[in-house]
């Protein structure tokens, strides 16, 4: 009777204690912070541009340029840059293994010998004595043990399996972020290819308009040596081209300055970055899709980034509340063990051993809530964090479509601007040629032709670097990753 009230009073208890472990002992919990919807996500409705559709997954294709194909290749397959984030990706795959390995049935073989003094005064003391009779031949023993140990932990509150989500957000988070690094990458070496091949074409518009202002400066010259004229136009003309030259040497420099941005973009050594030979700027092909909810936050790595993060994050929350509610495992040996080594594999020494365990988390000091509110406090963190990076990224593709259109627009009047001042020139060099006006005239006529085909090639230039921006705000082509283990 007493040993069943006993059994009542343990169970209850152990009862109480667990609704008080699972339920009471959390003080303060918060819902978690509101994400922004994908309906939420959207452009202002005046942004339109010519075309639509996305860029392709290897967008840079699009531009047709066996140049800039290659040194994208080149880029992506040395860059520290991103060695680096494939690395942290391989780290965050082993810690998601770790954590679902340690979840899982744990079994090991042991083995071992002991040999060991027993204590005279210590529980072992009678085996301290040396008494064969009574089975006792002490005080030195040598222990032998070979068997299995198993132990499994029953996930009954979801605190391992919460643990393992996370570290699977977090290994997403880190292959989106690599994604992230291989846009960065390739957007950042086509801006600077493109600026060299600008520079190129600039600098040839620059030497033709050297080449007329010289045989301006030399007919000046000759004029004034034969008493035609004074010297005004002249050092008019000597004071242009000077200014040509200085115009060239800076364009010059900056080529320089480019290649070696490109080369330490690419990570090329000193020879291994290949000549860039002069090509056309591309036609640029702009667009924007018709809808930007969800597509864009499926195509931007940086954003499947954070909601991976934010994902991991409510996980995290999930595994520290697991804490407050009790644990069960269960742990078994079964293997053979005896003080004398030539007794071990005999069918005496067999041992069974069953540990079933339950752990009740009662009085911590405030431990677990502590940790519950600081993990909470984080996710909402990057719950925020996330919401404000899907405005910036909304904020970056209205921006650079608008740019873009500007540009567009500008780029169409000034096209008609390089028309009509080629209209002068050709009425200019129609006139010299029937005797009406002289061939200085004629030359000096294509002056502001040049200027205005280098305003034109300024606007090409911006709008090729434009596009290659507005490509990498859309995500470049990204697919987004929803990885499961």
């Amino acid at each position: 009777m007493t040993r069943n009230l006993s059994r009542l009073v343990l169970c209850g208890i152990l009862g109480s204690a667990t609704v008080l472990s699972g339920c009471a002992l959390v003080r303060k919990d918060s819902a978690p912070h509101q994400q922004i919807q994908p309906e939420q996500i959207k452009l202002a409705d005046d942004i339109h541009l010519a075309s639509s559709g996305w860029p392709q997954a290897q967008w840079w294709k699009q531009f047709h340029d066996p140049q800039l194909d290659a040194l994208i290749q080149q880029t992506l397959k040395g860059s520290h840059s991103l060695a680096e984030a494939k690395l942290r990706a391989e780290k965050a795959q082993s810690q998601a293994d770790l954590l679902e390995g340690a979840s899982q049935l744990q079994m090991a073989a042991l083995g071992m010998v002991n040999r060991q003094r027993a204590s005279a005064n210590g529980f072992l003391g009678p085996y301290a004595l040396d008494a064969p009779r009574v089975g006792m031949d002490g005080p030195y023993y040598t222990e032998g043990t070979v068997g299995l140990l198993a132990s499994f932990d029953f996930d009954l509150w979801g605190k391992h399996r919460s643990a393992v989500d996370a570290a699977i957000g977090a290994k997403n988070a880190a292959l989106a972020e690599t994604s992230a690094v291989e846009l960065s990458l390739s957007a950042g070496v086509a801006q600077l290819y493109y600026s060299i091949q600008a520079s190129y074409q600039m600098l040839d518009l620059l030497e033709q308009t050297r080449a007329v202002i010289d045989y301006a400066v030399k007919a000046h010259q000759s004029k004034v040596a034969h008493g035609l004229e004074a010297k005004v136009p002249y050092h008019g003309a000597r004071a242009q081209m000077l200014a040509v030259d200085k115009q060239i040497a800076a364009v010059k420099g900056q080529i320089k300055e480019t290649r070696e941005s490109l080369r330490a973009l690419v990570g090329a050594g000193a020879d291994s970055l290949p000549e860039i030979k002069p090509v056309s700027l591309p036609q640029v092909q702009t667009g924007l899709p018709s809808s930007l909810s969800y597509e864009l936050l499926a195509r931007r790595p940086d954003l499947q980034a954070m909601r991976w993060y934010v994902q991991a994050s409510l996980s995290q929350v999930d595994a520290a509340r697991a804490m407050f509610y009790p644990g069960f495992d269960i742990k078994a040996f079964f293997g053979l063990d005896s003080i004398h080594i030539d007794q071990l594999f005999k069918g005496g020494s067999r041992q069974f051993n069953v540990i079933p365990g339950l752990s009740l988390p009662l009085f911590d000091g405030g431990r677990l809530n502590a940790n519950l509110e600081s993990t909470r406090a984080s996710s909402n963190m990057m719950i925020e964090r996330y919401n404000q990076s899907v405005l910036n990224a909304v904020r970056d593709v209205a921006i650079n479509g608008t740019r873009l259109q500007t540009l567009n627009d500008e780029r169409a009047m000034q096209a008609e601007r390089v028309e009509a001042t080629r209209y002068t020139q050709k009425a200019a060099e129609a006139a010299y040629k029937r005797g009406l006006g002289s061939r200085l005239q004629a030359t000096e006529a294509s002056l502001p032709v040049l200027a205005e085909e280098i305003s034109l090639l300024m606007l090409d230039t911006q709008r090729v670097i434009q596009n290659i921006q507005l490509i990498k705000s859309l995500g470049g082509g990204y697919q987004a990753i929803n990885e499961k283990k």
